[in-house]
């Protein structure tokens, strides 16, 4: 069954999320832009219809409602130490389909990834509800989800879709074992909205960036050795602006704040192997000291390492990697590059 609610009345139904959990999901930052009169697109709270962006790409992604840019571990006092108390609140995503792609490679980092799942992962996981906004046409720019298959996802709660003067909805009615989740919403959405005939999303199948990836046995010590990597080092300063704009970007680093000389927290924040210092050791040893080697090792991971592991390729294709580089330095290009070389050497 659908569901179509005026804007007044999706209004309402936010009001009530809210009571009972948290929503967030893409707007608008007005003046908050690359310059002072521009607007910045990204992940915020969501409080009306007016907050909601549909139409644009967010340069951020929203992997900080189960990844946060910062959070406590835990809080120490000499010998002892405490965790924070943790939320049962749901949180409720809007989002597209390679970003619900995105939290499965997380969910692999985080859940999948030895003995031990990530219990501050894991509790910001299991609460996420996945809101699912469509993309028409050919998606946006710089995007290529057809070619790492991430345009098409079942795994989402809801599908939101504008309509004239409202918002329609549909529920996602077979998603095995969320039944409690449906129902949930289900509940929520008959005291707002009206019935109408089901609907099923519709997800793009062609986009205008298009990438051929290369096969993980082809990518050995001759791609690790090319000389193409050094055009990075030329032209990559480091910023890590890729990292931080990626849905799959896991790494993080550890921090202690200290409040005196027994008492303080530990934190975990963001880390990127962009930065200078990232790889930097006790004694002062460090590797990767060039910008190349580290666009190599990104590369080398969100197509061959992980892909190994896991059975899926990390890189999604949201290409907001691409939108966000001062340097213009594409990804996509950089893999279709990697595919040339490796079509080059097997012609000779």
């Amino acid at each position: 069954m659908g569901y179509w609610m005026s804007n007044s009345a999706f209004d309402e139904w936010l009001e009530h999320l809210w009571q009972e959990g948290e929503v967030f999901g893409p707007t608008r930052f007005e003046n908050k832009g690359a310059f002072s009169d521009t607007t910045l697109y990204s992940y915020g709270l969501i409080h009306s219809r007016n907050d909601l962006v549909l139409d644009h790409k967010t340069y951020l992604s929203p992997k900080a409602a189960a990844f946060p840019i910062r959070e406590t571990l835990f809080y120490f006092d000499g010998d002892s130490a405490t965790t924070p108390e943790m939320s049962e609140r749901p949180i409720y995503v809007f989002l597209r389909a390679c970003d619900i792609n995105g939290f499965d490679r997380l969910d692999n980092i985080f859940l999948h990834n030895g003995p031990h799942v990530d219990p501050y992962y894991a509790n910001r996981r299991n609460r996420l509800r996945f809101l699912l906004i469509e993309c028409t046409d050919h998606g946006f720019k710089n995007c290529f989800c057809v070619s790492m298959g991430t345009n098409i996802t079942n795994k989402w709660h809801a599908v939101v879709r504008l309509a004239d003067n409202g918002i329609v909805m549909q529920v996602n009615n077979d998603l095995a074992g969320e039944e409690d989740i449906i129902n949930e919403l289900t509940n929520g959405l008959t005291l707002f909205a009206q019935e109408i005939d089901e609907f099923m999303p519709v997800f793009v199948t062609k986009n205008l960036t298009q990438v051929s990836i290369p096969s993980t046995e082809k990518l050995n010590n001759s791609i690790f050795d090319h000389p193409v990597w050094n055009e990075y080092t030329q032209r990559c300063i480091g910023c890590g602006r890729c990292n931080t704009s990626c849905i799959t970007c896991s790494c993080f680093t550890m921090q202690d704040i200290r409040y005196d000389e027994r008492r303080g927290e530990r934190r975990r924040r963001w880390a990127s192997c962009h930065i200078k210092g990232y790889t930097d050791m006790a004694g002062g040893d460090g590797y990767r000291s060039k910008t190349g080697e580290r666009m190599r090792f990104k590369t080398m991971h969100k197509i061959n390492d992980y892909y190994k592991r896991f059975g899926t390729h990390m890189c999604v294709g949201c290409g907001r990697c691409d939108d966000v580089c001062p340097e213009y330095i594409s990804f996509s290009k950089c893999i279709n590059r990697l595919t040339d070389i490796i079509a080059e050497k097997e012609g000779k």
